[in-house]
């Protein structure tokens, strides 16, 4: 029997896996991958949030100087957005960039997994992995700046929506930009412009018009709009469009993450 005889005998054999069984599995697995491939990184990843979060707002409590208690309560309020924010938007698309750079990237995505399922356990990972150094940058700015806030039920839509957001972007970035050096200046020029010049824990009231407009559309002062109402009494009046505003990025996020993963040979 010739070698294209026995293929084609093995192919009419061997069943394909498929179904909701086969895809749910999946998932879970590659969720476990994740997990072991970064368990070394898990430590550097709640400290830096940790200090990009309650480190920068102690910062800025130094440039402002002796604020009032609505002033402080307004800042340490943002503190979630900042610590999400290099999770997210710098860390996720650094390791997806790493990966190209240790050539372990096409191996990934040549695992006999579902690419959804694939790229969905990444995303489990990379959102759950923001939550506690998110908690403890506002666990430490509350403490720094005594502050007492009012979280209500709301802050769990409004970390979903944002986690989501952050770690949907970042996922896109590193799988869309190919280039491992490209994705670096990137996310340090982003890092740059989103700590210097954001409404997270500045009034957007503040900013020049044409800089308030042009922030209405990026997702950064939204997720610290949504936070922050969830967090305060007051201090946020409506919140829908901030919410529709993150939906949208989420949305256009994986659809350039789709686009990249099903045009892979």
């Amino acid at each position: 029997m010739t070698d294209a005889a026995l293929h084609a005998q093995e192919t009419a054999v061997a069943p394909k896996k498929a179904g909701l069984r086969h895809w749910w599995d999946s998932y879970l697995t590659m969720m476990r991958f994740e997990v072991l491939s970064l368990r070394t990184f898990l430590v550097s990843a709640l400290v830096i949030q940790t200090l990009m979060g309650a480190g920068m707002g102690v910062m800025y409590g130094f440039f402002l100087g002796d604020i009032p208690g609505t002033a402080r309560t307004f800042l340490v309020s943002g503190i979630p957005a900042l610590a999400l924010f290099p999770l997210g938007f710098v860390l996720v698309p650094n390791i997806i960039a790493n990966q190209r750079f240790e050539e372990t990237y096409d191996y990934i995505w040549s695992l006999p997994a579902p690419r959804m399922a694939s790229a969905l356990g990444s995303f489990t990972v990379f959102a759950v992995l923001g939550l506690p150094g998110t908690a403890a940058a506002l666990v430490v700015s509350v403490l720094v700046f005594g502050v007492t806030l009012s979280p209500t039920v709301a802050i769990i839509p409004a970390i979903l929506i944002s986690t989501s957001i952050a770690t949907s972007v970042g996922y896109a970035i590193g799988h869309g930009v190919k280039n491992p050096r490209l994705v670096n200046i990137f996310t340090n020029l982003l890092v740059f412009l989103v700590l210097m010049f954001s409404p997270i824990v500045v009034p957007i009231e503040q900013f020049p018009s044409w800089f308030a407009s042009l922030h209405r559309v990026l997702p950064f002062w939204h997720m610290a709009n949504v936070l922050r109402a969830s967090l305060t009494d007051g201090l946020v009046a409506n919140v829908t469009a901030s919410y529709l505003v993150l939906l949208a990025w989420t949305v256009v996020a994986w659809g350039v993450t789709i686009r990249v993963i099903k045009r892979r040979p």
